[in-house]
């Protein structure tokens, strides 16, 4: 990331006294942005934007904001150092940079609504593109398997010779062993109902020589 040792806004300790910088603390960027990536993201943090110079031998570093939603903010990290030790960091945070806190220039309403508007006609458009778009591809499906027929699809008269699968979609192989199927369970239903109809049959002979026993010992 590239450094720079422009000052944003020197704050002199009395009027027209100009602030003594302590250039190892200009050089403190790769202090400052370790202590920002303890705090955000590092895909938030821009290059480095300027410093501040604050009162007792503070340096407030500034690095550009790409946090949404903050448009003029910048993050700050202020740092200091006592006598010839190694600089440390005082605090890491966003501030808003001059004129980030004022409200945008008043744009009359007829000029929104009409940006509005435009917005709402490009979004139309691309949503219509891509509906057309999508058409298109669909037809070249259904022609996928007219690419794929031969002479031998075709009567000497040029008709197409219908196959099986080929009507409407429908696969008339599978049809008819579907049929088959469902014949063949009507008729295994039909057996079983023949055999509970014979072991029922079956069972009324038996009770009715059972009543004719019992009338005999009567007898």
């Amino acid at each position: 990331m590239t450094s720079t040792s422009e000052p944003v806004d020197a704050a002199p300790e009395s009027a027209g006294a100009a602030v003594e910088v302590d250039p190892a603390l200009l050089e403190a960027h790769d202090l400052a942005l370790a202590a920002l990536k303890e705090i955000t993201p590092d895909e938030t943090i821009g290059v480095a934007a300027g410093y501040r110079a604050e009162a007792e031998g503070v340096v407030s570093l500034r690095f550009e904001n790409r946090l949404g939603g903050y448009p003029g903010w910048y993050w700050t990290v202020s740092v200091a150092r006592v006598e010839d030790a190694e600089p440390t960091v005082l605090e890491a945070e966003l501030l808003p940079g001059d004129g980030a806190l004022l409200a945008p220039d008043w744009v009359p309403w007829a000029e929104r609504l009409a940006e509005y508007q435009a917005a709402q006609a490009a979004a139309a458009e691309a949503a219509a593109a891509e509906q057309t778009e999508g058409d298109s591809d669909d037809g070249a499906d259904e022609f996928d398997d007219v690419n794929d027929l031969d002479a031998s699809d075709f009567d000497a008269d040029g008709s197409p010779i219908l196959h099986a699968g080929d009507v409407d979609g429908v696969d008339i192989d599978e049809l008819d062993e579907d049929a088959d199927d469902s014949d063949e369970d009507d008729s295994d239903e039909d057996e079983s109902d023949e055999d509970e109809s014979d072991e029922d049959d079956s069972d009324e002979d038996e009770d009715a020589d059972d009543s004719d026993e019992d009338d005999s010992d009567e007898d």
